[in-house]
C-alpha cells in the first residue's frame, strides 16, 4: 500500500487539539529545576563556544534597491547567470572579514 507523504509549513499547520494545549501550557508551567536532562546533559561555555552554523545553512534573502557603479555591475554581469549571487558572496566574505575577532 503507498503511503502518502504529508507535508506541512508554519502556515498550513492543523489547529492544536485541546489535549495538545493543555500539555504545552502544562510543560510551559514547569519549573526548569524538575526537567529532566539526562539525555541531555547541559553543554559548557567551551562546547557552545565550538559551534558553527551548519554547511547548508541558508540565510534569508531581502529584496533591497541599490546603486552600483555601471563598471561594476558589467563585470558582474560579465560572470554570466547568477550576477547577485556572486555580488551577495562578495559582501558576505567583506561582512565576514569585517566581524573576525
Amino acid at each position: 500500500m503507498k503511503k502518502k507523504e504529508v507535508s506541512y509549513t508554519p502556515d498550513s499547520l492543523p489547529p492544536l487539539t485541546e489535549a495538545q494545549r493543555q500539555n504545552l501550557e502544562r510543560l510551559a508551567a514547569m519549573p526548569d529545576d524538575h526537567i529532566n536532562y539526562v539525555d541531555i546533559p547541559k553543554l559548557t561555555e567551551e562546547q557552545l563556544a565550538e559551534f558553527k552554523r551548519p554547511e547548508h545553512y541558508r540565510p534569508v534573502k531581502k529584496q533591497i534597491t541599490a546603486r552600483v557603479d555601471a563598471d561594476v555591475l558589467a563585470w558582474l554581469k560579465a560572470g554570466g547567470k547568477g550576477y547577485q549571487s556572486r555580488m551577495n558572496a562578495i559582501l558576505r566574505k567583506a561582512m565576514l572579514k569585517a566581524i573576525e575577532p
